[in-house]
């Protein structure tokens, strides 16, 4: 009923779940990780106890081969069950059981393992593992690849519903709730696809706060370019061009110019503009723009462009 993988980036040590099916809302039951200590992935007639059962036992320094084994022998429908996962090691591990739907199968790689159940073709699982071994970019942007190739083969007899990506780092002492990226696509004609799309968006924000960062450092220059670079990776998200131009300008006074530049590109054409402006003043009656004169010098240098 499914494909995912599951896969630790030897280079940043995040974790990370990617899944497609014919059902909705797929990563509700399906994917599994937490930072600093690995990944899961449950499916076929999915055991959901497997998530939060293979997790406390990767906490407690278990390898992926052991947890698998605890979980297959504890569990009296592994027949039917397939579960994958990767621990803080990269050690990858899977099961398939005997009585899973054609055609259905995994393979563990280096780091990861791809696995499918009722796909179309048996070509999906190989298409996968290619996919994934020869994509570049980060280890999210290299799991949507996977799944791209497994519906190039037609993935799941049934169609395509919904789909879902995880990806935690590679810091045990993060909460467990922190993620790099968490995106669902619950009912969609091409879910993958839209997943995609997230992806890059999610990508787009991450190097936005990237750049917010080096402004915090006094970096502007630096923190201009992060902006330029989140901007072009997702020119529809309004939210971007809108804080940094008004960061900039609390921060700045000397580029006021420059934020509202930011601002118009961004912005100028947008149907909620006015309420965007609107916006801008609320920031500086609660405090949240710390100079005062700013949001008024923002507004006066938009008027005059």
């Amino acid at each position: 009923m499914t494909y995912s993988i599951v896969a630790r980036d030897p280079m940043t040590g995040q974790f990370g779940v990617a899944v497609q099916t014919h059902q909705v809302a797929v990563g509700r039951i399906v994917s599994w990780a937490e930072p600093g200590y690995g990944a899961l992935a449950t499916q076929s007639l999915s055991n959901p106890a497997f998530g939060p059962l293979g997790m406390a036992m990767l906490r407690q320094g278990m390898e992926a081969e052991q947890v698998l084994a605890a979980l297959v022998a504890g569990d009296p429908g592994q027949a039917r069950r397939q579960v994958a996962l990767v621990d803080r090691k990269g050690n990858a591990a899977a099961h398939t059981g005997e009585g899973c739907i054609a055609h259905a199968g995994h393979y563990v790689g280096a780091g990861y393992s791809v696995q499918a159940n009722m796909m179309t073709r048996p070509t999906v699982i190989s298409a996968m593992r290619h996919a994934y071994e020869n994509s570049l970019g980060n280890l999210a942007e290299r799991m949507v690849a996977a799944l791209r190739a497994a519906q190039a083969e037609d993935g799941d007899i049934r169609g395509q519903q919904s789909a879902a990506l995880l990806v935690v780092s590679s810091d045990s002492e993060a909460p467990t709730w922190k993620t790099d990226y968490d995106l669902r696509v619950d009912e969609h004609p091409r879910p993958v696809e839209e997943l995609a799309r997230l992806v890059m968006i999610r990508h787009a924000q991450r190097i936005d706060a990237e750049g917010f960062a080096l402004l915090d450092e006094g970096k502007l220059s630096e923190a201009l370019a992060k902006w330029a670079e989140a901007r072009k990776l997702a020119p529809d998200q309004e939210e971007l061009p809108f804080w940094q131009a008004v960061a900039l300008a609390d921060g700045y006074p000397d580029q006021v110019t420059q934020a509202a530049a930011i601002f118009r590109a961004g912005l100028d054409g947008h149907e909620r503009r006015a309420y965007w402006l609107e916006l801008v003043d609320r920031l500086a009656a609660c405090g949240l723009i710390e100079r005062p004169q700013a949001a008024a010098e923002l507004k006066q240098a938009l008027e005059q462009s």
